[in-house]
């Protein structure tokens, strides 16, 4: 099967001939065989969503996931100063 030296082979003709998604597909596997994975293990191995860290986004909770909101969803509309905290409701009336 692929070792790292023929992927990292593969990779470079990827990236000279201008194809960056297979450069990347094998620079993903390098890294997975790197890490001490089996071959077997490459080849189940799902890279879809593999994201990897940006540059400069490096420290403490900078690895956390930003929660998106779902599609169509939009921000409620801000209180009106002018009426906010004038409700009667909660408040003791005067006998």
């Amino acid at each position: 099967m692929a070792t790292i030296e023929e992927l990292r082979r593969k990779m470079e003709k990827a990236a000279l001939a201008l194809d960056f998604e297979e450069a990347k597909r094998c620079r993903d596997q390098i890294a997975i065989l790197r890490g001490g994975a089996t071959i077997d293990d490459l080849e189940q191995a799902d890279f879809n969503g593999l994201e990897r860290q940006k540059p400069g986004a490096m420290g403490l909770g900078t690895s956390q996931q930003k929660l998106k909101p779902p599609p169509g969803w939009k921000r409620p509309s801000k209180p009106d100063p002018m009426t906010t905290g004038r409700s009667l409701r909660g408040r003791r009336t005067k006998r």
